[in-house]
């Protein structure tokens, strides 16, 4: 049988003044054990209900909790020791690996914005060989986060079981999804308009003269991904007049979101006459430059990069990358505030908030070669 914790009350005692005058002070006495039959009535919940709270245990709502709380503080009792730590606003965010500069940049966004607002982030990195998604959540609710914020998890990767989420909905701890959307989790999201930002680099390099135009990209098992081809493969059809088939058989490459997958790639687009490359990411896109290199290419003289991302110090590489920036100011502070809204009991409908990216133009792109009359 689980021990319930002592929560303590301080009773007041009178003594006088001189001159007779009675003066209430509390007094400090050892902690007294409560019925928690009291709390729950006062909370309007279960006994069974507080005995969760009060031992810190997960499969409460946000709401229940700060009743349970809140009755706690009304009949003058101090909070156990754990749950002065769990009221501390600690907020759990999950990303992948920390190599692509784009994610820690989300991160201090995130983070940056949970501080303003009193809360504690909690930063929990995936790392190749180290703790999967599953157990850096089940560490964070044991921690008793007040909520979690997944960044490219598992719920963009149309492949994973999606009901890790309702199982954590069900334990009461609120999420937020960023980077991908999936229709069985009933939860807020928050991504970028994937299908604008391939209509943004290929309308871009279409204006250049460009007619062989190829898209390096991730697995094609995540949301994301599936967007940026649907962008493409659209604004291609629509710029160019290509066949939609003849587009993903022959301009689109999967790879894997790092310098190398990009170089890979782009050496299998190049190699099949693409004289403009669009990548996924700008690691990728760094990667698809030094395949050029490779090849004996100039960059932009002989093929153009369009990158994904702008990530931080990207406008310093040579050349400077020309890429499609992600809203990540926006983003993050999206995040933080539907989070909020969700500890708070106001909880937002399952929607997607669809953020607009913007194309910068660098030094990486140029007219198609033949085509130097273009500016």
């Amino acid at each position: 049988m689980t021990q319930q914790p002592a929560v303590g009350r301080t009773p007041a005692r009178t003594r006088r003044r001189a001159g007779g005058q009675a003066d209430a002070r509390p007094v400090q006495s050892g902690p007294v054990t409560t019925r928690l039959a009291d709390i729950a009535t006062q909370a309007g919940v279960s006994e069974a209900t507080v005995s969760r709270v009060l031992n810190g245990k997960p499969g409460v709502a946000a709401t229940t909790r700060q009743s349970v709380l809140a009755a706690l503080d009304v009949l003058g009792y101090e909070r156990p020791v754990r749950l002065r730590q769990r009221s501390a606003g600690l907020v759990g965010l999950i990303t992948p690996e920390l190599e692509n500069p784009i994610f820690p940049a989300l991160a201090q966004v995130i983070g940056q914005a949970l501080t303003r607002q009193g809360y504690t982030p909690v930063l929990a990195t995936q790392t190749p060989g180290g703790s999967t998604e599953d157990e850096l959540t089940e560490m964070l609710v044991d921690r008793g986060v007040a909520g979690i914020i997944f960044v490219s998890g598992l719920h963009a990767d149309t492949s994973a079981d999606m009901q890790r989420y309702e199982q954590l909905r069900a334990q009461g701890v609120p999420f937020v999804l960023v980077d991908g959307f999936s229709p069985k989790v009933q939860a807020p999201f928050i991504s970028p308009d994937d299908r604008a930002a391939m209509s943004l680099a290929v309308t871009h390099l279409a204006s250049l003269g460009h007619t062989r135009i190829g898209l390096a990209l991730g697995p094609k098992r995540f949301v994301p991904v599936q967007r940026k081809i649907e962008g493409f493969v659209r604004t291609m059809q629509e710029q160019l007049g290509l066949d939609a088939a003849a587009i993903e058989t022959e301009l689109v490459q999967h790879s894997l979101y790092t310098l190398e997958g990009g170089q890979a790639a782009a050496t299998a687009l190049i190699d099949r006459d693409c004289t403009a490359v669009v990548c996924a990411s700008d690691m990728m896109a760094l990667g698809a430059i030094r395949a050029a290199r490779q090849r004996g290419l100039e960059v932009p003289r002989d093929v153009s990069v369009v990158g994904f991302d702008d990530s931080p110090l990207i406008a310093f590489t040579d050349p400077p990358l020309t890429t499609i920036r992600k809203p990540v100011p926006a983003m993050g502070q999206a995040a933080v505030r539907t989070l909020l809204e969700e500890i708070g009991g106001t909880p937002a409908p399952h929607s997607e908030f669809v953020f607009m990216p913007e194309l910068v133009v660098r030094g990486s792109t140029a007219s198609a070669p033949g085509d130097r009359s273009r500016t």
